[in-house]
């Protein structure tokens, strides 16, 4: 294999890769072994016929498609490692020649990674973000311990309040016709949860169980249906029952229950002193953001449009693996919201174009400081990602490539970079 790279514009180079012909014609080969038994030969049984009457009932080239895929996937990969590029891209591939007996050649083109020029980034000003917690805030967090400790009743005499969680059953028209899933039985609906199209669920406020009603609501101009969007409905509702949420009272007893502490007085210092550490960390992380962006604004770089592509696509790779998670596929995920590949592709665009300049960013500050990782730290980090899969260190040493320990060692000193930053920075 021999090798030519060619610098184009915008951190994009060609390399133009060509294999001898002798490594055509073995990937010709295993291309005709793996196709032989898909195609009929009269007077052959079926993957007997040779590669030769092959080729001269269907042409020289039936088989280079595969054979060509067989030479591009382990030629592009041996020039990418000896070019010595930092490739962050996905290679654009054209073939240049292709005949049999002659070596076969192709190019990619990719984008490397940019060079950041730093600008000023040490005794950045930035705003302050105060950090206090107010009485309320305390209160609002125990009453969610209230709700996640609260038991249902049934009410039977008194009509539907807002809150409460009430059976019914429905079916809705439009034009005076039922349209489709307009009709539930026994469902369970939490009044103000605004879970059903328009005021529907204030409607209910004030009827009876057994009693019926008529709910008129109109569906938003921009709902996912479109026969049904903007259009007047009517849906005839029946209350089956009333329930209601009790809440614990807010007492010691109440404290004893759900905490460690004796009374109500000491869990709600306890639960103002969680609340401040996680507003102290959400105040060094926005401090952390904002010194980035700053830095960001003071830094020259030339991103290839290559390489923001392939970010949002490691991006979307990414949140359709989370959504599979969560048991929905990512074309649920489309029809439910009315987006597509493009419409996604474009709403992370900014996301990947700000975490591209702030990794370029930190990357040059560890270099501009010449921030290193001592191995001890290295160790550290490989014996807690071993408990993490539960795997001995040794294992999970050998499992690692080379390129992957960089990695990981380059997102620690990345790390020790925003710590660098972050201190040197002055809040104003």
């Amino acid at each position: 294999m021999s090798l030519q790279v060619e610098r184009l514009e915008k951190n994009m180079v060609k390399l133009t890769i060509e294999a001898a012909a002798e490594e055509f014609e073995a990937a010709i080969e295993k291309a005709y072994v793996k196709n032989k038994n898909k195609i009929n030969v009269q007077g052959f049984r079926k993957g007997k016929a040779p590669r030769t009457i092959i080729e001269r009932m269907y042409g020289a080239s039936v088989f280079y498609e595969d054979a060509a895929n067989f030479v591009i996937q382990d030629a592009y990969e041996k020039a990418a490692e000896e070019s010595g590029l930092d490739i962050v891209s996905r290679p654009e591939i054209d073939v240049v020649q292709v005949e049999k007996g002659k070596p076969f050649v192709f190019t990619a083109e990719v984008a490397v990674k940019p060079e950041a020029t730093l600008g000023a980034y040490k005794d950045i000003e930035v705003e302050k973000t105060p950090v206090d917690v107010t009485q309320e805030e305390v209160m609002a967090e125990i009453d969610k311990v209230r709700e996640q400790n609260s038991r249902i009743i049934t009410i039977e005499d008194r009509p539907v309040t807002d809150k409460d969680i009430v059976v019914i059953d429905f079916e809705g028209f439009v034009d005076g016709e039922p349209f489709e899933g307009s009709k539930g039985e026994d469902y369970s609906l939490t009044i103000g949860s605004h879970s059903f199209v328009d005021t529907f669920e204030e409607q209910l406020i004030g009827k009876s169980i057994g009693e019926e009603a008529e709910v008129k609501v109109t569906f938003p101009a921009e709902y996912h249906a479109a026969d049904l969007a903007g259009k007047p409905a009517v849906f005839q509702v029946k209350i089956k029952e009333i329930k209601t949420k009790e809440l614990p009272e807010l007492d010691d007893d109440f404290a004893q229950d759900v905490s460690e502490f004796d009374t109500l007085d000491e869990y709600k210092e306890d639960m103002k002193a969680t609340i401040l550490e996680k507003k102290e960390k959400e105040a060094k992380i926005a401090k952390e953001n904002k010194v980035v962006e700053k830095i960001i604004e003071n830094t020259a770089m030339d991103i290839p449009e290559a390489m923001i592509e392939t970010q949002v696509r490691q991006m979307a790779d990414d949140f359709a693996q989370r959504l599979k998670a969560q048991g929905l596929t990512i074309e649920q995920y489309f029809q439910f919201t009315g987006l597509d590949s493009k419409k996604l592709f474009d709403q992370m665009r900014p996301q990947a174009v700000k975490r591209i300049k702030s990794r370029l960013v930190l990357e040059a500050v560890v270099k501009a400081e010449d921030i290193t990782v001592p191995e001890e730290e290295v160790d550290k980090e490989l014996t807690q990602m071993a408990e993490t899969y539960k795997m001995e260190l040794d294992k999970m040493k050998e499992l690692i490539s080379e390129k992957e320990k960089e990695q990981i060692i380059m997102d620690m000193a990345v790390q020790k970079a925003v710590d660098f930053i972050t201190e040197a920075a002055v809040e104003v």
